[in-house]
């Protein structure tokens, strides 16, 4: 028999699970080759993150998490610039980019009424959200991220629940 040859392999420091797409997912700002400190070193954590501004503050998810996307404006190279907009979540079905529905009122000169209108946008949803239909986000203006996205989701307020019925049945 022929002695069977063994390689060493230098261990690596990601997390494979995040690795889910064909690319080799990596942040563009973060050095996977630097030497840290000990205490670096010890949580495993070289992740660049930032903070947007305008009174928003950088998810918890965001900071220690280990998800990869690069128009997260939080961890990716996306800035927010222009309108920041609240709406209503109406459709999670796409990946990372989620439906946002803006309700207003349009006065109509002749009858001196107004008449409810929406709009539909698409807004880049980050995986340090987790947002539900019916909840309310903010998102702020960017470039644009594909044909129909122009927006990034910066908050998430959960749904206002009801107790009920306001009536009671006789």
């Amino acid at each position: 028999m022929a002695p069977t040859k063994v390689e060493h392999h230098k261990a690596i420091r990601f997390n494979t699970t995040i690795q889910v797409e064909k690319a080799y997912q990596r942040q563009s700002a973060a050095n996977e080759n630097a030497r840290f400190s000990t205490a670096a070193r010890k949580s495993g954590n070289t992740r660049y993150w930032k903070s947007v501004g305008l009174g928003f503050k950088t998810p918890k998810d965001a900071i220690m998490g280990k998800y990869i996307d690069k128009k997260c404006p939080f961890t990716g190279g996306v800035s927010i610039r222009g309108r920041v907009l609240r709406g209503i979540v109406h459709s999670t079905k796409m990946q990372r980019t989620i439906v946002v529905r803006r309700n207003y009122l349009h006065f109509v000169n002749k009858y001196q009424r107004y008449q409810k209108r929406h709009r539909n946008l698409a807004a880049h949803c980050s995986p340090a959200f987790l947002p539900k239909v019916g909840d309310e986000v903010t998102m702020g203006q960017c470039r644009p991220l594909s044909k129909t996205v122009r927006y990034n989701v910066l908050e998430v307020a959960a749904k206002k629940t009801t107790d009920g019925k306001k009536f009671a049945k006789n």
